[in-house]
């Protein structure tokens, strides 16, 4: 009775889909991140760089300072040069031929120790009439 209600078209078409249907093929589904960070392809990097940078609404402040004449910067070329010629004179009449040797120092207003540690020789330079103090390693051999 149940062949009389539907044509044999019907049953032929569902018996095809349940024979044929069951052999499909797929594939698998697999995750490649975009971001190279994560193992993402590097090409990806400058266009991910780009796109953060166009969003980012945080801008650095622009530096006010005023661009030197070709006269101020002569200007301060030649302090440069002469303090460094002043420098030069007071370590070689402070230290003499033999280079830097442990002990301390007075040059102005700023005292230098010099010691040696197991970093090699440590440089302590204290400015006394500011209370600033920075410390320099020379590695030694």
């Amino acid at each position: 009775m149940l062949f009389k209600l539907y044509p044999m078209k019907v049953y032929i078409t569902i018996l095809c889909i349940f024979c044929f249907g069951i052999n499909s093929n797929a594939q698998d589904l697999v995750y490649k991140p975009i971001n190279p960070a994560f193992g993402g392809d590097t090409f990806n990097y400058t266009w991910l760089l780009n796109s953060a940078e166009s969003q980012n609404k945080f801008r650095e402040p622009v530096d006010p300072s005023p661009t030197l004449s070709a006269l101020e910067q002569f200007k301060s070329s030649l302090n440069s040069q002469l303090l460094s010629q002043v420098s030069s004179s007071l370590f070689q009449s402070q230290f003499g031929d033999q280079g830097i040797v442990p002990g301390s120092y007075t040059f102005g207003s700023l005292a230098v120790n010099i010691y040696p540690s197991n970093l090699g020789l440590v440089v302590d330079i204290l400015d006394t009439d500011t209370g600033e103090k920075t410390q320099v390693f020379i590695p030694g051999n």
